[in-house]
């Protein structure tokens, strides 16, 4: 979440409605321990209407990091969404998140730009 620790009760109120609407996680497990999850659903074109794949959450325990989990929960996500028809996969990602190299890496371009003017 960027610079922002969320809590609890935020996260839930984030992600259930998305779960409720067919999003799903699919976590990457080694030797029975949890080493990271993405979250992927599908998301509305606001200006053509058109759903597409969307990849909402992609987090990696810091013990695990550095290992190609992140690149493997990626591409399995993206596999799963083309299965199931999408032509294009899109996520948000806050401007100074290190993964954005590695999304650019797998072929992902900037579509828009958010900013913002503190006050």
């Amino acid at each position: 979440m960027g610079e922002v620790k969320p809590t609890n009760e935020k996260i839930e109120q984030l992600v259930e409605p998305l779960l409720k609407k067919g999003s799903y996680y699919l976590i990457a497990i080694e030797d029975d321990k949890l080493m990271g999850w993405i979250l992927l659903g599908a998301s509305k074109d606001q200006f053509t209407d058109k759903m597409n794949g969307f990849i909402y959450e992609l987090y990696v325990i810091e013990e695990f990091r550095g290992k190609g989990v992140s690149k493997q929960l990626m591409r399995t996500a993206i596999n799963h969404l083309r299965q199931v028809g999408y032509s294009e996969v899109r996520l948000s990602a806050y401007a100074k998140n290190q993964a954005i190299k590695l999304y650019e890496k797998m072929g992902f371009n900037i579509k828009t730009v958010t900013m913002s003017l503190p006050l």
